[in-house]
């Protein structure tokens, strides 16, 4: 069965994780962010940045962050779901709707009443409960449908 890992909880995982999250979304021009975001996640001192691994033993078969912005105008909104992704040969076992519960309850558990994401999937992420609010706009001139979610968490238990 797979398990969800906590990079942070799990230091060990880092330079997988950070490979991981660079071969999905890293381009030549920004592989060293994911390395230098995931590194300083594993000490930052608040509860956010957050980096996660669903792993199967010592494969990584999905990832997905929860961050205090993901690069968009609506600094207002925290925290974002971000940087979900599932390996090829992973997907139609419900991994992305795991990890996107997980984020969910992590953010309830954080006091966060509300969820956010970008993104330019339509139809997606309603299906697991997320509403579109608008667009957001990227420094890099893009723009991103940006949805909420409440998280539904009143309290957590350790």
């Amino acid at each position: 069965m797979p398990e969800i890992l906590s990079v942070r909880e799990h230091p060990e995982w880092a330079a997988r994780a950070i490979g991981f999250f660079q071969k999905h979304w890293g381009t030549e021009e920004n592989r060293v962010m994911y390395d230098d975001c995931i590194t300083h996640a594993l000490t930052a001192s608040g509860v956010l940045p957050q980096w996660y691994v669903l792993s199967k033993g010592e494969a990584i078969l999905a990832g997905v962050a929860l961050l205090p912005n993901d690069l968009i105008s609506r600094m207002d909104l925290y925290p974002w779901l971000a940087a979900l992704v599932v390996e090829p040969e992973a997907r139609g076992h419900g991994y992305s709707r795991m990890l996107v519960e997980h984020i969910r309850r992590e953010a309830g558990c954080m006091g966060y009443p509300r969820l956010y994401l970008s993104t330019n999937h339509v139809g997606f992420y309603e299906k697991m409960g997320f509403s579109y609010l608008g667009e957001g706009y990227h420094p890099w001139g893009e723009h991103s449908r940006i949805y909420g979610i409440d998280t539904g968490v009143e309290s957590c238990e350790e």
